[in-house]
């Protein structure tokens, strides 16, 4: 082909290109409306709403009776450069907590604070005060706060009770997750008397369950009933992914109120006993050869409770046998079949109270009252 036949080739198909860019410009540029074919608009009417359900307002009206008493905290912990042998206070996490008292008390989780050097307190107004630990359990993730507020406080949570909850009934959980401060969420009670690994290889038992949505940051927030009173403290979440999958757990009311007098007055809390000795996992390969549920006395303290209500520690053979004498099946009539249900249970009460203990003897099962006495 000639030079002046590929020039002319050239040509044509710039032409045809540039018709066809001109096209498609035109029919974009048509989509958008001409100014002068555009027509006069106004808001439209707002329909009327009518009155808000009776479910609703009463959520409503729960939260914003409660929100006031629920906290936002933040704690720092002391890091020491390895170089420099600096010590710098570095941000630690979140968490959430709710007013007990008219003395500036605060109750939160142990694994919320725990490690922390400092905690910070925000009010639901926007104040913020520095918290001092009074005193914490790890063994029920309970952990007490005091803030030095003078005026305006806020009012204390309403307090409820745990031991007459239903599976089925509604819960409100109010807390801060993933910093998203005085978040509501709703559910209902899924499950009781839940057990949770805590600190130290303990479990934590008694634990309610719920699928109102309970992410990181909610810990130590409320769990609330539908009259707007505590039953819990949101304390955990089972969620492979570590966000709320619509199972979570909150140590009931019932524990929180017998717990939380003994940190304030004495910083610690001192479980009830009942002065015997047990092991769990012997426990559980010798009631497997005796084919039998509960729980076997291997010791007996001299001077204890239960030497003074007359059970028997078990006894070793010239053999070595290991002869149990006493097996422990029941407290107050609810069965007992490991070790960690015995602990549950009597943690149930306090030092002082006076129990039924049911337990195994000869093959025959014998009620005997007991009086609890300070554990260790």
């Amino acid at each position: 082909m000639s030079d002046n036949g590929r020039f002319l080739s050239r040509l044509i198909w710039l032409t045809l290109i540039v018709i066809m860019l001109i096209i498609f410009m035109r029919s974009s540029f048509d989509f958008f409306m001409p100014g002068d074919h555009r027509e006069h608009a106004e808001p439209r009417i707002v329909e009327p709403r009518g009155n808000l359900a009776e479910d609703e307002q009463s959520t409503i009206t729960l939260f914003e009776n409660s929100r006031d008493s629920v906290v936002f905290i933040t704690t720092r912990q002391r890091v020491m450069d390895a170089w420099t042998r600096n010590i710098f206070s570095v941000p630690s996490g979140t968490g959430s907590g709710f007013i007990w008292d008219d003395n500036g008390h605060i109750i939160t989780n142990f694994h919320v604070i725990r490690g922390a050097s400092e905690a910070k307190v925000r009010l639901a107004d926007g104040r913020d005060y520095k918290a001092a630990l009074v005193g914490a359990s790890a063994a029920h993730d309970i952990a007490v706060l005091k803030i030095g507020i003078g005026f305006q406080r806020p009012v204390p949570v309403a307090l409820g009770t745990s031991r007459d909850l239903k599976v089925g009934q509604k819960v409100f959980a109010i807390g801060n997750p993933f910093g998203l401060d005085w978040t509501l969420t709703t559910g209902i009670v899924s499950a009781l008397d839940r057990s949770l690994p805590g600190e130290g290889g303990r479990t934590i038992d008694n634990l309610i369950q719920t699928d109102a949505a309970i992410n990181p940051g909610n810990s130590g927030g409320p769990l609330l009933d539908s009259a707007g009173r505590l039953i819990g403290i949101n304390t955990a979440i089972y969620s492979p992914s570590g966000v709320s999958a619509g199972i979570g757990f909150a140590v009931p009311v019932d524990t929180v109120n017998r717990v939380v007098p003994q940190l304030i007055s004495r910083g610690k809390y001192i479980r009830p006993a009942l002065g015997i000795t047990v092991d769990g996992k012997f426990n559980d390969r010798l009631t497997g050869v005796l084919n039998v549920n509960g729980v076997v006395i291997l010791g007996v303290s001299r001077g204890s409770a239960a030497d003074a209500a007359g059970l028997k520690g078990a006894v070793i053979s010239p053999d070595g046998e290991i002869i149990p004498k006493d097996i422990i099946v029941a407290i107050d009539n609810k069965p007992v079949n490991s070790v960690e249900k015995l602990l549950a249970r009597i943690d149930e009460y306090r030092v002082g109270d006076t129990i039924e203990v049911t337990i195994l003897r000869n093959k025959q099962e014998l009620d005997i009252s007991l009086t609890l006495q300070p554990g260790e």
